[in-house]
């Protein structure tokens, strides 16, 4: 038996509850035709610092443009080595690539898919001169551990909290923070998949400094603090008025959104770890979860088989990520081999992502833990 219209993200289901709020933001934009820096981009960014308590939000085009002008803002320059998790989506190391820099890869922790402190420190050189770290599938890094490290050595850091928007960070003396404003500058995208998504591309950048805030403005903008006058080569990196109206209105429903998933992922945890063929995925007590993923670890099992089962029972899957960066083919010129990095090559070869997201229903979940279940008997 089928399940019909199982997706890994449903998009419509969620634009069908908020209809009425989304159709009207897109209408009054539509209206008052301020498509570019209308007043709705202001709003948002306002608002998304009170959402996560950053010094100051700049809005930008996408993520990896987020990543490549905090790299700009940061000074970094061509030969510069940046310290980068290899298990991670390629945007990451594609920015420190275009730029002339360095990526320098490091392992990552097996049970929660992040950046390995520890391989960290050993990866520094006289030519260390950042850390991006990548809190993955909605899961924050350690980053106490790593602030000590980067301020230790000098170092700057990047926060890629494409996934993780909402996540707190939890101090060993029980202060909160929210992934991307803890390191020099934390990064964003509002991809459609995200967790908080717009109706195209979008990104943002958030940092507590107010002069590093000035210097991303004026690289997004052309270079320009003034119109014509250029004082450093810079981009064109805005978000779109129409996509800060729709994130305005799914701003609100965030913490909502946040919750539905992570219950979500209770459900799954609940009905999936008795298994003895699967990990679930690691909750770890310095971080909280928002699950942009829900992403399963199979031992002794054929994944190719395991996906195809799914499918033919109307189950979609997703391998986040199928190869580490370091053996991409793009990558290959910076010398590193297989068995360099075993935690993130084994990974690849193991994992699986089912769906989360924020319209599933009980009936939905014992359909998916249910089949899973039966393919393991």
């Amino acid at each position: 038996m089928k399940m019909g219209n199982i997706q890994m993200v449903d998009l419509v289901g969620q634009y069908k509850e908020i209809k009425t709020e989304i159709d009207k933001a897109i209408s009054d934009v539509i209206l008052s035709a301020k498509f570019i820096n209308g007043p709705q981009v202001t709003e948002f960014a306002s608002k998304l610092e009170s959402y996560t308590g950053a010094g100051f939000v700049i809005l930008c085009a996408n993520g990896t443009d987020a990543l490549q002008v905090a790299m700009m803002a940061l000074k970094f320059k061509p030969g510069d080595e940046i310290i980068v998790p290899t298990f991670t989506y390629v945007a990451t190391v594609e920015t420190i690539a275009l730029l002339g820099l360095k990526p320098i890869f490091v392992d990552v922790d097996p049970n929660t898919f992040n950046i390995d402190p520890s391989q960290i420190e050993k990866s520094i050189t006289p030519l260390t001169k950042g850390i991006i770290v990548v809190h993955l599938f909605g899961q924050a890094a350690d980053m106490e551990q790593i602030m000590d490290i980067a301020k230790k050595n000098n170092l700057k850091v990047i926060e890629d909290t494409a996934q993780a928007i909402g996540c707190e960070v939890i101090f060993a003396n029980g202060r909160k923070k929210q992934a991307g404003t803890i390191g020099d500058i934390g990064t964003v995208s509002f991809f459609p998949s995200k967790n908080l998504g717009c109706y195209g591309d979008g990104g943002a950048l958030f940092t507590n400094d107010k002069e590093l805030s000035e210097q991303i403005k004026m690289i997004c903008n052309h270079g320009q603090k003034q119109k014509y006058i250029h004082d450093e080569i810079g981009v064109n990196s805005r978000l779109d008025t129409l996509q800060a109206a729709v994130l305005i209105e799914k701003l609100k429903k965030l913490n909502e959104y946040t919750l539905r998933r992570q219950k979500v992922a209770n459900y799954y945890d609940e009905h999936l770890s008795g298994i003895a063929n699967i990990s679930i995925p690691e909750r770890n007590e310095k971080s909280t979860h928002v699950f942009n993923q829900y992403t399963l670890k199979l031992h002794k099992t054929d994944r190719s088989a395991f996906q195809d089962y799914l499918k033919d029972n109307g189950i979609p899957t997703m391998i986040y990520y199928p190869l580490p960066v370091h053996l991409q083919k793009a990558y290959l010129h910076y010398g590193y081999d297989a068995g360099d990095y075993p935690v993130a090559e084994q990974l690849c070869k193991e994992v699986v992502s089912i769906p989360i997201h924020t319209q599933m229903d009980d009936t939905m979940l014992e359909f998916i833990t249910t089949k899973i279940k039966e393919y393991f008997k």
